[in-house]
């Protein structure tokens, strides 16, 4: 079973943890970390725009990656939400394993 990472950014942490305690909730990631505030630096609508937000990092499966990048997207308050996710080449077995059984379905 291959294993993900997704980062999504946040406008502030209280949006970041209802989104990340969503996921984690619905099983659609075993944990989320969230990062402290950050600065963004983006071009939006023809500017240049700077503004803080937080990070989040969930780890989910590559089973269950599209329906947790399906549900940010219908809970994030911003139009284009930043949502990235790449693969977990290789990590602390029991890790992984972890992330496994807390994102089955049936569990």
């Amino acid at each position: 079973m291959s294993h993900f990472s997704v980062y999504v950014t946040a406008p502030d942490e209280v949006t970041a943890l209802a989104i990340a305690r969503t996921l984690v909730e619905e099983r659609l990631a075993a944990c989320a970390n969230i990062l402290g505030p950050i600065t963004s630096v983006y071009r939006w609508d023809g500017n240049i725009e700077v503004a803080g937000e937080v990070a989040l990092i969930a780890k989910t499966t590559a089973e269950r990656r599209d329906a947790l990048v399906a549900r940010v997207k219908a809970i994030h308050p911003y139009q284009v939400p930043c949502i990235v996710a790449w693969p977990i080449p290789a990590g602390h077995q029991p890790y992984l394993d972890w992330i496994s059984a807390e994102t089955a379905s049936s569990a």
